[in-house]
């Protein structure tokens, strides 16, 4: 197909694809998106708050967002191209290629839209936080070792050049520079920015955590497709899928059969760790993702840990005394990063969660410092999670040794 150079994707962290919606597409594309649009404006309308204005979030919001896979209730006929859009070539299949995988699901369906009233700009970020996943360098040299795991696009059904990259910063932490130019202002371009110019149906196609940006976003209609692939992927609900074609209908089947698989692999590999079987545990990663390196086995590592932990609030803590983060946590199904919230947990008794939780908090604390730090660009404040820097005594054999230890490096 090559559409898209995979080269200058990995190198750059983002590619620029044109004509990923041919022109006589685009007019269908609008009226089964602005359906969805409707339907959302109409419950958004609804949920609106004695304060808020008439269209609520609508006219509230920096950036009205539609989560189309999870629009219950709204979709039918009219609406199933925005959903079978998916299943293109020259989207899911260019992901498939950018990514190296023979047939590679997408994550969520979501529509930005124009705000009505706050133009932005929005802030310089990458779309990451510490405590759910791992330091920065930890995605990076996976990355490096073995590619990608996600790919995530910017798929315009009007002109729109909102987007803005700093092209090869998915692989290094923030400079002094970005830093410095963030700590000023997050809301003006940094050091390196590249504005994206997207013609309608033309698609940007970048690698997270990249440094972007939301710069103005103006008045003018602004509908525009955006969402990700990845081998790793769980729907919630099926509904959105209903009214698809009977190929199309299969297709979703198929990759939410293999999602139940995977969820499989993951109790596999955290019941290798209760059983202290570290040729079980790279064997079910491997399974989760094959050709995982050493870089990818600590990067898991880490995931894993942040699971451990929620499956140990979850099954071991009442739940009315968790902080609000940590119900976020026990709540959080993100399968790319080894999480898929309350059902794995609940493969687990809380003693097997107390004995897991034991093996996996020596990774906890060692990511971790001695008090609460922030960077600019990240998408959470204040924690003790490290930002950036893998501490150099996290390795497999570390790992491994730590279980009979206690310890990291003993």
């Amino acid at each position: 197909m090559a559409m898209a150079s995979r080269d200058e994707f990995l190198q750059q962290g983002f590619v620029i694809v044109r004509g990923v919606i041919p022109p006589n597409d685009l007019e269908p594309l609008r009226r089964s998106y602005e359906k969805l649009v409707e339907r959302q404006r109409r419950v958004w309308t609804r949920q609106a708050g004695a304060n808020d204005p008439p269209g609520g979030v609508w006219e509230t919001a920096g950036q009205p967002r539609l989560h189309v896979n999870q629009m219950d209730g709204m979709h039918d006929g009219e609406t199933a191209a925005a959903v079978e859009f998916w299943l293109r070539d020259t989207v899911q299949g260019v992901s498939s290629e950018l990514l190296a995988e023979e047939d590679v699901p997408p994550t969520e369906m979501m529509l930005m839209c124009n705000p009505v009233s706050d133009h932005g700009p929005a802030a310089w970020h990458r779309d990451f936080s510490p405590s759910l996943t791992c330091p920065l360098m930890a995605y990076a040299d996976d990355i490096v070792e073995t590619g990608p795991r996600y790919v995530q696009w910017n798929i315009p059904l009007y002109d729109d050049d909102v987007l803005w990259v700093v092209p090869g910063s998915h692989l290094r932490p923030n400079t002094p520079a970005e830093n410095a130019s963030m700590r000023r202002d997050l809301r003006v371009p940094v050091p390196g920015g590249v504005q994206t110019h997207l013609r309608a149906g033309d698609g940007v196609a970048y690698i997270l955590p990249i440094l972007h940006w939301g710069s103005n976003y103006s008045p003018r209609t602004r509908r525009t497709i955006h969402g990700g692939f990845a081998r790793l992927t769980h729907w919630a609900s099926s509904q959105c899928f209903e009214h698809l074609s009977p190929a199309a209908q299969e297709t979703y089947q198929r990759w939410q059969r293999r999602s139940v698989g995977y969820m499989d692999d993951a109790e596999a590999a955290l019941r290798a760790v209760l059983a202290g079987d570290a040729e079980k545990y790279c064997a079910a990663l491997d399974r989760l993702q094959p050709g995982r390196g050493e870089k990818g086995l600590v990067k898991s590592t880490i995931c894993l840990s942040k699971t451990a932990r929620n499956i140990h609030l979850q099954r071991c803590r009442q739940q009315d005394s968790l902080t609000d983060k940590e119900t976020r946590w026990v709540q959080m199904a993100h399968p790319m990063t080894l999480q898929w919230g309350p059902p794995l947990g609940q493969r687990f008794t809380a003693a097997e969660a107390l004995a897991l939780w034991q093996r996996f908090k020596v990774v906890d604390a060692c990511i971790q410092g001695d008090h609460e730090n922030y960077l600019p660009g990240f998408q959470e404040r204040d924690t003790r999670y490290l930002y950036e820097e893998v501490p150099a005594q996290l390795t497999r054999a570390n790992w491994f040794g730590s279980w009979q230890s206690g310890q990291l490096g003993a």
